[in-house]
């Protein structure tokens, strides 16, 4: 292979790394709204500490962290500016933790379905295993059609599975997993929680 080849070749390379995550503005909206996606979210914004009995809300029974107002306003936002935009959501599924399904209830997404991987390993969080991680990668690989898929979990488990695009990354903040081109799956966008009621109509 001559130097004009390997160097035609590594621009198409860099060319699929930033249609990877192009998507933004309108063209984000208008592609969530045909459906075909899978939004992975880390829960809004909650405290590390559990509240007490006096703070804790009246169905929160085993007084597990969360949301602090915070979260509670941003899902709420969130939820809205999907319905505003006309984005379809489908199966949504979450972790089994209080925090996660409250920012569901919040944003009133569909009823949720709570899946084991998605959940954290005691309230520490401090790793995920490896078995989530994976399960992770392939439920993001099944694009549904007509509607988008919301998967809610917490951040060691989205770092865990997608160390490249999660740096930084902020309490209810999402990445977008839309086709590849390749019969997989890749990153097409990066959205904070505050962002979704910015996005254009």
């Amino acid at each position: 292979m001559n130097s004009l080849s390997r160097a035609m070749l590594l621009g198409l390379a860099i060319a699929a790394g930033m249609n990877a995550q192009a998507l933004s503005g309108p063209a984000l909206v208008n592609a969530l709204g045909q459906g075909g996606y899978v939004i992975v979210m880390r829960h809004a914004s909650s405290p590390r500490e559990t509240p007490d009995a006096k703070t804790t809300n009246p169905d929160n029974v085993n007084h597990e962290r969360q949301l602090d107002e915070t979260g509670r306003t941003t899902a709420i936002a969130f939820g809205k500016a999907l319905r505003d935009l006309k984005i379809p959501i489908g199966e949504v599924l979450s972790s089994p933790t209080y925090r996660a399904l409250e920012t569901i209830r919040l944003a009133q997404l569909p009823m949720p379905k709570t899946v084991p991987e998605l959940g954290e390993n005691g309230q520490s969080m401090k790793e995920a295993k490896e078995s989530q991680a994976a399960w992770l990668r392939k439920a993001v690989t099944q694009l549904p059609k007509q509607s988008n898929t919301i998967l809610v979990t917490h951040f060691p488990n989205m770092s865990a599975a997608f160390p490249e695009d999660t740096s930084g990354l902020t309490d209810g903040e999402a990445l977008v997993f839309g086709p590849d081109g390749k019969g997989g799956s890749a990153v097409v966008a990066r959205v904070k929680i505050e962002e979704w009621p910015k996005l254009p109509r």
